[in-house]
């Protein structure tokens, strides 16, 4: 069966028959591979970033190669009422970029091209090589700092990054996405043409509204930066934070910076970090207000470094070529999230800090926002959260979600149920508050105009 008789026997089937689908017709039906249990590779193919979900056997995964492909997985999927799960770079923190069903994989989508101020990023492309190509014309994209994560997953949830607080979110810098809808048409959507479609790919999440292919974004200059790293005990835990707070989010917008509050095998660690997008004299004297106020560092790190050396320095790979930073090894966690959008009192910081002091291997890694991204309104894109201060990630390495949700519970009073998408908790109860806040009801119209019949579902779906 060819390709056009495949997706015509699709269409005309409806939603399925008595019979099993044809998997083999499909297969025979993509220029790309379609890999089913049994097969070589499938256990390879199966898996995310995260080895919690390895358990997890989806009944064929789809290796992409055009958007034929995309839109044939689709049909087969409609017509034979087989699940449907989109994949870019495998890393939802809650394990929905695979299931039981199909999982169409875009990552054989990945090119990267440059020309005249613009970016076209394929949905498969890497973090890692989308910095590498695009520094190699002298340009980047505000984007974040894990080298393997795809960057649809990134963009489409908003895309907080090392040079947000200057260039605003990923999200931002998009003036065209490419995608194919659950009735398998590929449409380009911009602020003129499907522009509702286009406003909810900023930020309303991924697997949500269509299956991406390629992205088009504005670029920045990709200049010289100084990157920094500060280190105190943890007797002094509780000042930098509250140090940290006041000094990070109303910087400067060419200065990022993070936080990290870690317990692990070599003890529990205070560290600020970031990336200045300037020389060190300025940086250094912008690095002193906070270490006026938090108390004087263990340790203190400042460097010149080419755009590109900060891009593998943030990424942790530092010393790495690019291709040993695709290889990184996998990382067993959970994960959830808050969104700051006032400092935090006294008897909050205190509270923090005390929960990662527990025992056991976690963090808390605090983001810098405000600058450019508090600029936007927060209805001008499907990411609500510009007004937020910071960002807060609860980390725990395994699957400690019994400190998981303590922390994140303990912390909700302080800082309000506000959080990240590109962090999904399948723990949080009122996500769609959380996540979408006010821009929540016209995401469910996005979603009940392209996708009315709920092909693509996800348990915290729009």
């Amino acid at each position: 069966m060819d390709r056009r008789s495949f997706l015509l026997t699709a269409a005309l089937s409806g939603f399925g028959g008595a019979t099993a689908p044809d998997w083999a017709a499909l297969g025979r039906g993509l220029d790309g591979t379609l890999v089913r249990p049994g097969q070589a590779g499938y256990d390879a193919a199966r898996r995310l970033y995260n080895p919690t979900f390895d358990s997890i056997r989806p009944r064929g995964v789809a290796y992409c190669a055009t958007p034929q492909d995309v839109a044939e997985c689709l049909a087969f999927a409609r017509g034979e009422r087989v699940p449907v799960t989109s994949r870019s770079g495998g890393h939802s923190y809650a394990g929905w970029s695979t299931g039981s069903g199909l999982v169409v994989d875009v990552s054989r989508m990945n090119t990267v091209t440059y020309r005249a101020g613009r970016a076209t990023v394929g949905a498969g492309a890497k973090l890692i090589d989308v910095y590498d190509k695009l520094i190699a014309n002298g340009v980047s994209i505000p984007a974040g700092t894990c080298p393997t994560v795809g960057i649809a997953g990134l963009t489409l949830g908003g895309g907080l990054g090392v040079v947000s607080r200057k260039y605003g979110l990923t999200c931002d810098a998009l003036e065209s996405v490419r995608i194919v809808t659950a009735d398998g048409r590929v449409l380009t959507c911009d602020a003129s043409n499907h522009s509702d479609l286009f406003w909810a790919c900023r930020g309303g999440g991924g697997g949500n509204f269509g299956v991406a292919l390629s992205f088009t974004f504005r670029t920045h200059p990709a200049r010289d930066v100084t990157v920094f790293f500060l280190h105190w005990p943890w007797s002094r835990a509780t000042s930098v934070v509250r140090a940290w707070q006041a000094w990070a989010p109303s910087a400067p917008d060419a200065l990022w910076a993070n936080l990290h509050l870690t317990r692990s095998a070599g003890g529990l660690d205070v560290q600020v970090g970031g990336l200045y997008l300037g020389g060190r004299t300025a940086c250094a004297k912008l690095l002193d207000a906070l270490v006026k106020a938090a108390g004087a560092p263990s340790s203190r790190y400042t460097a010149e470094r080419s755009h590109r050396a900060a891009m593998m320095i943030m990424a942790g790979c530092s010393g790495r070529t690019v291709a040993q930073c695709r290889r990184m090894p996998r990382e067993a966690f959970v994960a959830s999230s808050h969104l700051g959008y006032a400092k935090m009192s006294g008897a909050a910081v205190k509270e923090l800090v005390a929960r990662v002091a527990r025992p056991g291997g976690h963090a808390v890694l605090l983001d810098a926002m405000g600058g450019a991204i508090s600029r936007v309104r927060p209805d001008a894109t499907a990411f609500p959260h510009r007004q937020a201060l910071f960002s807060v990630q609860y980390y725990a390495d395994g699957g400690d979600r019994g400190w998981l949700r303590g922390v994140r519970g303990a912390m909700e009073p302080h800082l309000g149920e506000h959080a990240y998408v590109n962090y999904i908790d399948p723990d949080i109860a009122r996500w769609r508050q959380a996540y979408y806040g006010a821009n929540a009801a016209r995401l469910s119209a996005v979603k009940a105009a392209y996708d009315p019949g709920r092909l693509f579902r996800l348990p915290q779906g729009v």
